[in-house]
């Protein structure tokens, strides 16, 4: 049986809505069974939750590389050099509002921090969705511009706040399955977008005058508004204020958290001001070393804009529908290999920075290939594995980073893993330049960028496993 000592404010972890305060002398004893049990139920509730909201908020986000090759490029008479900027102004707004966002949410300091995560996150999704049905009326390139600036501002709050309710509830040693199940939503929306973008365009083409991109945007938003209407009611909150489990099922949530290095905000929890806590995060070497890392991952992961691209690059005689379809096994594969690297990542959790560079290395061995062999067969294969890598990387990076960032101050944590996602999305800026219209089909000096990206994180992520591994055996961290 464990025995954990839980003491008074403990439960307070992230949400002024405190249920039941714990008295300072209690101790909280829970069996394997029971623990197992909670696990199962967490599982049950949040990770399904969490999943269909984040497919969807990347289904929304990327479904503007469908569109394009299905008409929009052609009715909003955009260049290459418009549809680039398309795709810079979403993350500029992203990048600007993501660490404010996930610092108030983390700190409980302002209104946006003080509402639930259940709240929170659906009245975003709502927003997102609603503006995403807005995006079938666009008339013009300017349209188009502020609508994804705003959508882009909207949606920063979002993924932040789900990976700190993913890491407050799950152990370190649990949470590379639960953020690869979290990541496997943008990984299988983008094979649903091609199906999905290949049957409303083929089948909606012209009803009721009109086009089938613009019901591409008008059906995937209002699918986004419903879901997020019924996460308000069953996406559990925090630990110690959810109202889906019982009184002991939350002090047992928080008590095997607590065993760990993991820090949570309580009465005795010395406070930080917000430019405290940016210092805290900022002059620790392990912030920009993920930031740097995560940079490399994301720039590369631009690809995901650009697969029907490129894909019809490759095929140039294949109509729109068929390009939509070959995008599917590109997805397809990459899903299935952040499935086996998730799993590896818990199963040996001190190996999470090897499992990282390789397959970067392995996607980098692709890259290079891909500007070397212009068969577009043996492309478009090489382009499918180089996915598998960049996807796996990028839930495995984030798990490695919470529990990197495992023993800082709450607030500093809240602000490091903001800093990460942020920065890290800052590369999806220039990464929309990397493959112009002018370069096709064979698009080698995106190829060329991106390999220097990748032998980049490769040396980054050696390293911060060497350092940990150090620290590891000597103490230091266990």
């Amino acid at each position: 049986m464990d025995t954990v000592d839980i003491h008074e404010g403990q439960l307070k972890d992230a949400s002024s809505h405190e249920i039941e305060d714990v008295d300072a002398t209690e101790v909280v004893s829970f069996t394997p069974e029971e623990e197992k049990a909670l696990v199962k139920k967490i599982d049950m509730t949040l990770l399904p939750t969490v999943w269909v909201m984040y497919l969807l908020s990347y289904l929304d986000r990327t479904n503007i590389g469908n569109a394009k090759i299905s008409g929009m490029e052609v009715d909003l008479n955009l260049t290459s050099n418009e549809y680039s900027i398309a795709l810079v102004v979403f993350f500029v707004g992203y990048v600007v509002f993501e660490v404010p966002s996930k610092y108030d949410f983390s700190t409980h300091d302002l209104a946006l921090g003080r509402s639930r995560p259940s709240i929170f996150l659906s009245s975003i999704m709502i927003l997102w969705g609603a503006l995403t049905c807005v995006m079938a009326v666009v008339k013009d390139f300017s349209h188009l511009v502020v609508l994804r600036v705003i959508i882009g501002c909207i949606e920063s709050g979002f993924a932040p706040g789900v990976l700190l309710v993913l890491s407050s509830w799950y152990k370190q040693t649990e949470q590379s399955k639960r953020f690869g199940v979290f990541i496997s939503a943008a990984v299988l929306s983008g094979a649903f977008g091609g199906l999905i973008a290949a049957g409303i365009v083929d089948g909606l083409e012209g009803v009721h005058g009109i086009r089938g991109w613009r019901w591409l945007f008008i059906i995937e938003g209002v699918i986004t508004v419903g879901c997020a209407l019924i996460s308000l009611f069953v996406l559990p909150d925090f630990p110690a204020t959810t109202r889906r489990l019982s009184d002991r099922e939350r002090r047992i949530a928080v008590a095997r958290l607590a065993r760990e290095n993991v820090t949570a905000t309580t009465e005795d929890t010395e406070h930080l001001s917000s430019l405290g806590a940016c210092r805290v995060a900022c002059q620790d070497f392990r912030t920009w070393a993920f930031v740097v890392g995560y940079m490399v991952i994301v720039g590369s992961s631009t690809l995901t804009y650009f697969y029907p691209t490129l894909v019809k690059g490759l095929f140039g005689d294949a109509s729109t529908e068929k390009v939509n379809f070959l995008t599917v096994p590109i997805y397809g594969v990459a899903f299935v290999a952040t499935g086996i690297t998730s799993y590896c990542g818990d199963k040996f959790p001190t190996w999470r920075g090897l499992i990282i560079a390789g397959w970067l290395a392995f996607s980098l061995i692709c890259s290079v290939i891909v500007c070397a062999v212009y068969n577009f067969t043996a492309r478009y294969v090489l382009l499918v594995l180089m996915a598998a890598g960049l996807w796996s990387t990028n839930g495995g990076t984030l798990a490695y980073a919470s529990s990197a960032f495992a023993g800082m101050h709450p607030q500093a944590r809240g602000v490091a893993l903001a800093m990460v996602n942020a920065l890290g999305n800052l590369a999806q800026i220039y990464g929309s330049y990397l493959f112009p219209d002018k370069d096709s089909p064979k698009y080698i000096m995106g190829f060329s960028v991106i390999s220097a990206m990748l032998a980049v994180g490769v040396v980054v992520f050696l390293v911060l496993h060497i350092w940990f591994r150090r620290r590891l055996r000597s103490g230091i961290i266990q």
